[in-house]
């Protein structure tokens, strides 16, 4: 190896991005491609940067989870956070992947809106989305958020989580008033989530549009864990009481269909 000039070298260049970002992935870039890890001094030799520089990104990456260091300080290998990231990613394509085809059928049959939310953080995200004339429309990862206290993908998701896990969350909610019908009150949210979970299913009484109401039920995968919300809206003066019975049937049968696809095959212990 080149003796490495004392002043850093700018790994290739991605375009105008910003420089400590293209260092950083660089590096992951490096550490990614060598599996049994990496030195520190090898990892600056590969990437071009001198290496105290080297090692204050490292040691970022290393903070962030992006990266984890041998217990004998002397290699660094790929972290949790990504493995993390990966793993998400996978499961969401696989989420659209099996779940497209019951939300058009759903959809087609009930007449309604139906949609597809994972739990990010604090937000709902909802990940697909089909209109009422079974027409398709998919969001933006990142693009429509819903919160969680108000409405019923969220209430879903918030109710099968671990019940201390559940617990912190609600405490840091801002449970704002988006009509008069939402729950402001955190005490008021634990209870509604052990009726979630008692009856299987999540109800949104036109608390995040007063013109909307909403169902939504859990979706399981092969380990057991809620991984998704399933859901139907419609607007409030056709979705009685008599019409949101008739469509809960069907969204039973849709969300056992897409946790089967998952792998899940205890259907009947899930609300235990």
């Amino acid at each position: 190896m080149g003796k490495m000039n004392t002043s850093d070298s700018k790994p290739a260049s991605r375009g105008s991005g910003i420089q400590s970002l293209e260092r950083g992935a660089a590096i992951l870039d490096a550490v990614a491609g060598s599996p049994d890890g990496l030195g520190l001094t090898e990892i600056s030799g590969r990437v071009g940067l001198h290496t105290s520089t080297a090692f204050h990104l490292v040691k970022t990456l290393v903070g962030l989870g992006y990266l984890a260091q041998d217990r004998d300080g002397k290699k660094y290998r790929i972290g949790p956070r990504l493995f993390g990231l990966a793993s998400g990613a996978s499961r969401e394509r696989t989420l659209l992947n099996f779940g497209l085809p019951v939300l058009e059928h759903l959809s087609a049959e009930t007449g309604e809106a139906s949609h597809l939310a994972v739990r990010e953080r604090t937000d709902v995200i909802v990940v697909a989305r089909t209109e009422g004339a079974g027409v398709l429309q998919l969001s933006e990862r990142v693009g429509i958020t819903r919160p969680m206290h108000a409405t019923a993908l969220g209430k879903v998701l918030l109710s099968y989580m671990p019940e201390k896990e559940r617990n912190e969350l609600i405490a840091i909610l801002q449970l704002n008033r988006i009509t008069e019908k939402t729950i402001t009150d955190p005490e008021q949210l634990r209870r509604e989530a052990e009726i979630v979970r008692s009856e299987g299913i999540a109800h949104d009484r036109a608390e995040f549009d007063p013109d909307l109401r909403c169902i939504a039920m859990p979706v399981w995968d092969f380990t057991g864990r809620c991984v998704a919300a399933i859901g139907l809206s419609g607007p409030v003066w056709r979705m009685t009481p008599d019409v949101i019975d008739k469509r809960i049937l069907k969204l039973e049968v849709a969300a056992e269909q897409l946790s089967q696809a998952l792998g899940y095959r205890e259907l009947e212990t899930a609300n235990a």
